[in-house]
C-alpha cells in the first residue's frame, strides 16, 4: 500500500501482535451469518479462550506476510473471521466445530498452529483431542501406575508373611493337639 492511512497501519500492527502472541489462529468463512450469530460465536469462543475477530482480508494478508505466515493468504478469500487462541487450542477447536455444526454457514478453512500452517482437516482433528487438563491427568495416571503397583507389592510382602506365619502357628497347634 502506498501511503497507508494511520488506522490501517494500526490494524496491521495489532494483527502482527496477535499473530505473535496467539498459540493458534483458526480461519473461518462466515458468509450468510447474521450479526446475532457472530455475536453468539464471539461469546462462546471467548468462554473457551478464543477471540473471534473480523478484519479486512487485505490487512490480514499484509500482517501475515510481515509475520512470516504467508501460508494464510490462500485462506483469505471471501468473508473471513479469525479465531485467536490464547487458551487450550483443543477446547477452542471443539467449540468452533460445534458452532459450525449448529450454523452450517460457518466454515472452518484452516489456520496456523505454533507458526505452522494447518488445513481444515487438521483444524477439525484438533477438536478431537482431549483437553489439556485431560491429557495432564492421563499422564499423571501413567506415571502413578508403577508407584501404585510397587506400593501394592510392598504391602503384600509383610501381609503374605503374616498369613504364612499364622498358617504355620495353626498347623503346629493342630499337630500338638493330635
Amino acid at each position: 500500500m502506498d501511503n497507508p492511512r494511520p488506522e490501517k497501519v494500526a490494524i496491521v500492527e495489532e494483527l502482527k501482535g496477535r499473530f505473535k502472541s496467539a498459540q493458534a489462529v483458526l480461519v473461518t468463512e462466515y458468509r450468510g451469518l447474521k450479526v446475532t450469530d457472530l455475536e453468539e460465536i464471539r461469546r462462546k469462543l471467548r468462554d473457551t479462550g478464543g477471540e473471534y475477530k473480523v478484519f479486512k482480508n487485505t490487512l490480514v494478508r499484509i500482517a501475515a506476510d510481515q509475520s512470516g505466515l504467508s501460508e494464510l493468504d490462500q485462506l483469505l478469500v471471501g468473508p473471513t473471521g479469525l479465531t485467536f487462541v490464547s487458551g487450550d487450542v483443543a477446547e477452542v477447536a471443539k467449540s468452533l466445530r460445534d458452532l459450525s455444526k449448529a450454523k452450517p454457514a460457518l466454515i472452518i478453512k484452516g489456520g496456523v498452529l505454533s507458526g505452522k500452517p494447518i488445513g481444515a482437516q487438521a483444524a477439525l482433528a484438533l477438536a478431537d483431542l482431549p483437553s489439556r487438563d485431560a491429557l495432564l491427568s492421563q499422564i499423571a495416571g501413567v506415571m502413578a501406575a508403577p508407584m501404585r503397583d510397587f506400593a501394592g507389592l510392598l504391602k503384600a510382602l509383610p501381609q503374605n508373611f503374616a498369613y504364612a506365619l499364622s498358617a504355620l502357628v495353626e498347623k503346629k497347634s493342630q499337630d500338638e493337639a493330635a
